[in-house]
């Protein structure tokens, strides 16, 4: 299906999701739904404005009798809830998601329209179908409400023109939301299927993922047709954002792989025994000499002879450097009572999640309250190769 208008682009690819395990997300955060916190990354104020002003341009050309201030006010009005069909979508998601025991992370409103972030993939095949066709059966029943809405109201006209782009968009996003291009939902719907059928999670992403490629190649080809035939806007947004879901295809695989490479190792199988200490009133410049002596990047900081804290070279990068002289670690360094420490025994998967969401690259790992090594995410690094070259070796 073609885009023509960059709004209709939008509301194409407006439902990719964000992998398991996703980054904390970025915008301004605009309340909670079901305890689930929407946000608005700051391109959707974009794509919001270009989507107002092109109804706009579309009611002034079919109702040229209204009054520039009602072209705008419609735009504006209908711009909004077709966002909050949108969100509607991604909540529908949520809530199975939910249901089925497995976190919700945030909802983001970007460029290309909605994206969910859950906090892990589905237990079993079924699961990953319901999450999925959510989604699609939530825009065909919007669609048929704003259709309902425009038949009962067939006398005004403003709420006509309003509701009949609304159904007609709701149902072009339920549709094209079920072809079988991973990450949309009809490729999740596809990955459900395979994994049903193969017992294997990892060949049914691969399945879906190359299946998600294939439409994504065939979307930046459609696009690129389109702008040699003068459709400029048109075929360069098509391209866009097939670029878009060849990239999420992509990475979705890849973070599968990774998951599937490190399950069944723990915290104790990757960190690094010998712990790295420095004393609390070692100087700055005195800490950063000893990162380059021994190229070890965090210390635990020990104060009469026990840890009291964790300092890292970019620690001790946020003070000037005239000042690393008379400044000591101390002032810079993370309290013990404030590190996040990781067990033995906790999968690294969820050592690595955690890293993530609060943006950190070294945890100690604790056994019986002692402080027995340290992860980092080069520890982490280190593995994952190792395993993933093993298991290439082996699959030769």
């Amino acid at each position: 299906m073609a885009a023509d208008h960059p709004n209709q682009a939008n509301i194409q690819a407006s439902q990719a999701s964000a992998p398991a395990g996703a980054p904390p997300p970025s915008g301004v955060r605009i309340g909670r739904i079901f305890g689930i916190p929407i946000y608005l990354h700051p391109s959707w104020f974009i794509i919001f404005a270009l989507i107002t002003y092109t109804l706009r341009t579309q009611f002034t050309a079919e109702h040229p009798g209204w009054t520039s201030q009602q072209h705008w006010m419609l735009g504006i009005v209908t711009s909004a809830l077709f966002f909050g069909s949108v969100v509607f979508h991604e909540v529908s998601h949520s809530i199975v998601a939910k249901s089925y025991k497995i976190p919700v992370q945030s909802i983001t409103l970007f460029v290309f329209g909605g994206l969910s972030s859950i906090s892990r993939e589905p237990d079993k095949p079924k699961q990953e179908v319901n999450i999925a066709i959510a989604g699609p059966l939530a825009s065909f029943f919007l669609a048929a409400c704003f259709y309902l809405a425009g038949r009962f109201f067939h006398g005004d006209d403003l709420v006509a023109a309003s509701t009949k782009w609304l159904w007609e968009i709701n149902v072009a996003l339920g549709v094209f939301n079920l072809v079988p291009g991973f990450p949309l939902d009809g490729g999740r719907i596809l990955r459900g299927i395979a994994w049903g059928i193969t017992k294997n999670f990892q060949r049914a992403t691969q399945i879906a993922s190359t299946t998600g490629k294939i439409f994504a190649y065939l979307m930046i080809i459609l696009g690129a047709w389109q702008a040699l035939n003068g459709n400029w806007v048109g075929g360069l947004w098509t391209a866009f954002i097939g670029w878009f879901l060849l990239s999420a295809a992509q990475e979705s695989y890849a973070q599968v792989a990774v998951q599937n490479t490190l399950t069944g190792v723990s915290a104790g199988d990757v960190m690094t025994h010998d712990i790295p200490t420095v004393t609390r009133d070692m100087s700055i410049d005195e800490y950063v000499h000893e990162v380059l002596r021994t190229g070890a990047r965090f210390h635990i900081v020990l104060g009469a002879g026990k840890p009291v804290g964790l300092i890292s070279l970019d620690a001790a990068r946020t003070v000037p450097r005239d000042e690393w002289t008379n400044t000591s670690i101390q002032a810079v360094m993370l309290p013990l009572d404030s590190m996040h420490s990781a067990q033995m025994d906790e999968p690294v998967l969820a050592v690595l999640q955690r890293m993530r969401s609060n943006s950190i690259s070294q945890m100690p790992v604790v056994s019986d309250g002692n402080i027995v090594g340290i992860v980092g995410l080069d520890d982490i690094l280190r593995v994952l190769q190792t395993r993933m070259q093993l298991g290439h070796l082996a699959s030769q």
